[in-house]
């Protein structure tokens, strides 16, 4: 059923499920429009096209196994749901599903919220005859312990690794990009100058992905220093070493040190190609400097080089941010002009313009049409439009479209659409229905993140929900996700206020136990 066709609905909900509450008109999930947008890596890796804007929200689904896609769905609905007293093993044998590698990893990649759980998982496939882990596995293992900063457990599947010949370039990536993320950069450097001591040859572009991982992380400051410091001496720059930073510079809209690389890139004798152009637009949608924006796409059509549909998504989506809505659609037709196939991401770009103009009929318009290039929508394009629903206070539509989701192939709600409707309704003070939805997520074996559980939690403590608050907080630990001090220090208060100073020693003896004591192999 298509959106325009849903729409009509809405006004017929009972009015006693919801009754016209609103929102906080602040931004509740500010990343739908505007994402950044990673260039350099596929089209200066030789491939067609950069693989920017594409995040996974974005992609059309790829065609799977259904029945892997079943088994890791079962796996992950009976991991979410089990209880945390008990040992897992006992409900994954009597689950009836067989190990193997493609299901495996896709299990990993689903429990990367929860890295306790991803670890358990890991250790029961493996004792599963017939079932050897591969490098693939240890990968997606890595990154969920990385998460909740178990660096010495990740270094202990790394000599794992190391044993059995599975080591590779990705495992160090991983590693480097998971310290980098929690602003421990010397650590991301001690695991890149690992890789040559663990028998692995460091080359241009080992390092070009080291300050990639170091600027993405918001620490491009560090990123320059380690290039300035290498350069000539280590490796040999080329333009995607160039473009990095720039990109890094453009999302800290630090514009006089874009401009000082810009000016050293030409220096070495790199003209700027599509990519450049692409991070250079970008930085300045960013920093809404949208007429800029489009003079770098003038000049770089009069140079004869040819914009991607990407650089088509920044301009669409820059210009429908700042309600520029006819300036956005005549970048769309544009693109449509030049030949480009229908894509996912240009037809979300679009939505998102209309709906920042509040436009909805013609967003709902926009995803009839995609329907009919078999083109989507997906789940970021019903993303897309809860989050304006939720910003226009209009509730009762954004329940109604997200009832609709699961019965639309391809588009079932994911983690980011779960977080955007337990805020709106712990905006609301719906906590019957904040709760309603996490435990639709968690029936789906779709895992909540850190940021997820403190908006649940702290929401349970402002009304005075101090068991649910405790039942959530508990189970925050298990997953293994060490909270944020300020989330315990608001659930202590309310504990403490409440009279209730023995489960403040209890919890924070939880907490102390989970930073301090490192995972075990859990064999």
């Amino acid at each position: 059923m298509g959106l325009s066709r849903i729409f009509p609905l809405v006004s017929k909900l009972s009015k006693n499920f919801i009754r016209n509450r609103t929102l906080p008109t602040e931004n509740p999930s500010g990343f739908l429009c505007n994402r950044t947008a990673s260039f350099h890596r596929a089209i200066h890796d030789g491939l067609e096209k950069p693989q920017v804007l594409h995040d996974a929200g974005d992609k059309t689904p790829l065609l799977k196994n259904p029945k892997v896609s079943e088994d890791a769905e079962k796996i992950c609905k009976i991991l979410s749901t089990s209880s945390s007293n008990s040992p897992i093993e006992s409900f994954l044998d009597g689950a009836s599903v067989e190990a193997s590698p493609t299901l495996v990893v896709e299990v990993l990649k689903k429990l990367s919220n929860a890295g306790v759980l991803a670890l358990s998982f890991f250790r029961w496939a493996e004792k599963q005859k017939g079932f050897k882990h591969t490098t693939e596995s240890y990968n997606a293992l890595i990154e969920a312990l990385g998460k909740i900063k178990q660096f010495k457990m990740m270094w202990e599947l790394v000599n794992e690794m190391k044993i059995k010949g599975m080591l590779s370039k990705e495992t160090f990536a991983l590693i480097s990009r998971r310290y980098a993320r929690v602003k421990k950069v010397k650590e991301a450097i001690d695991a890149f100058e690992k890789m040559a001591k663990f028998g692995m040859k460091v080359e241009g572009s080992d390092f070009n992905r080291l300050i990639d991982t170091l600027s993405k992380s918001r620490q491009v400051e560090r990123a320059q220093e380690v290039f300035d410091k290498m350069k000539k001496r280590r490796f040999e720059p080329d333009i995607k070493s160039y473009t990095i930073l720039l990109e890094g510079w453009g999302q800290e809209q630090n514009f006089l040190r874009l401009n000082e690389v810009y000016r050293e890139m030409k220096d070495e004798g790199f003209d700027a190609d599509v990519v450049t152009y692409a991070i250079l637009i970008n930085a300045h949608c960013k920093a809404k400097k949208y007429d800029e924006a489009i003079d770098l796409f003038r000049e770089m059509e009069a140079k004869n080089i040819k914009a991607t549909p990407h650089i088509f998504c920044i301009l669409i989506n820059g210009l429908g941010s700042e309600k520029r809505l006819s300036e956005a659609l005549e970048f769309f037709e544009l693109n449509k002009a030049s030949g480009f196939k229908p894509e996912a991401p240009t037809y979300n770009a679009l939505v998102g313009s209309y709906c920042w103009s509040m436009r909805m009929q013609d967003a709902f318009r926009v995803v009839d049409e995609m329907r009919k290039c078999g083109i989507g929508p997906n789940a970021r394009t019903y993303d897309i439009i809860l989050h304006h629903l939720v910003k226009a206070r209009r509730t009762e539509q954004a329940y109604s479209i997200f009832q609709q989701m699961s019965r639309d192939p391809g588009c079932e709600p994911t983690v980011s659409t779960y977080e955007i409707m337990v805020r709106m309704f712990c905006n609301e003070e719906r906590m019957d229905m904040a709760l309603q939805v996490w435990d639709q997520m968690k029936t789906r074996g779709v895992l909540p993140g850190m940021h997820m559980f403190a908006t649940l939690i702290n929401s349970l403590c402002h009304g005075n929900k101090l068991d649910d608050a405790c039942k959530y907080f508990q189970e925050m630990l298990d997953a293994g996700i060490r909270p944020p001090a300020q989330l315990f220090s608001n659930l202590k208060q309310s504990l403490l206020d409440g009279g209730r100073k023995d489960v403040v020693i209890s919890l924070g003896l939880k907490i102390d136990r989970l930073r301090k004591t490192p995972l075990v192999g859990l064999r």
